[in-house]
């Protein structure tokens, strides 16, 4: 059987999946941003 990671007696795999999503929002709201300021940028 696989060891399961452990902090303080909690798994981690549960806030793994919340930290992932979180960057993946992250980074397209960034992606989104710049995409913004070239659409912007390229009107004037």
């Amino acid at each position: 059987m696989a060891k399961v990671t452990t902090d303080a007696g909690k798994p981690t795999e549960h806030r793994v999946w919340i930290r992932a999503v979180i960057y993946i929002a992250v980074t397209h709201a960034f992606a989104g941003f710049v995409v913004l300021l070239f659409a912007l940028g390229g009107r004037g």
